[in-house]
């Protein structure tokens, strides 16, 4: 029993480490939130009633956060620039080791051929959307970025699904690489379905509805 309590209270420290070094807000209530509760649990069962009283506390912290978080109302708003706009550059230059992470083969080669929106949420561009129609009508996402402070998918699941940006430009089909299992993962949670292009490369597609 003294084994599983000493494992309980490393996981418990783990746990709050972890979310101590993480860029997304939600990220670090959701994993502190774990941590907490696991150190409630370690406290009552060893009996350190300060331990359990002090993590109940941050329980109910990290709850209202949460909740702040998932009902709060948003502003968003779709700005779409040109490729020599001074500001998209100074983003790109700014956020290059983090799309690299991410979107490896990105070529930071915006062109005038492309469509290029930021994301506007409550006036700040938490967001870089830039594609181009290909030869088969359909449109290929080159970059689709999230600062890390935004990512929660609410920017995602406006763009693609609540906006009506790619129907009033007349896209049908989406199709994008998947680079990483992250980037599989996000592409599946906003409706991507897995599939070959011409050449038999793994691609993924939304198909845009009206």
């Amino acid at each position: 029993m003294q084994l599983y309590l000493e494992l309980l209270g490393y996981l418990a420290s783990v746990l709050v480490a972890i979310s101590l070094m993480m860029s997304s807000v939600l990220k670090l209530r959701l994993i502190n939130l774990a941590g907490a509760v696991a150190f409630l649990i370690y406290g009552l069962l060893i009996g350190a009633y300060p331990i359990t009283a002090v993590n109940a506390v941050i329980i109910v912290v990290n709850l209202y956060f949460l909740y702040r978080i998932y009902t709060s109302k948003e502003y968003f708003k779709l700005l779409e620039v040109n490729s020599s706009s001074a500001y998209l550059h100074y983003f790109l230059n700014f956020y290059k080791a983090e799309i690299e992470k991410f979107i490896p083969d990105y070529r930071f080669a915006p062109s005038d051929e492309q469509l290029i929106i930021f994301v506007l949420r409550d006036m700040v561009p938490a967001g870089l959307f830039i594609g181009q129609r290909n030869e088969q009508g359909e449109f290929r996402i080159f970059l689709d970025f999230v600062i890390p402070d935004y990512r929660d998918f609410k920017i995602g699941s406006y763009l693609y699904h609540q906006s009506g940006f790619f129907q009033q430009h007349g896209i049908r089909k989406l199709m994008s690489t998947p680079h990483n299992s992250a980037h599989a993962n996000y592409l599946k949670r906003m409706g991507f379905q897995q599939e070959t292009d011409q050449d038999g490369n793994p691609v993924c597609s939304l198909t845009i509805t009206s």
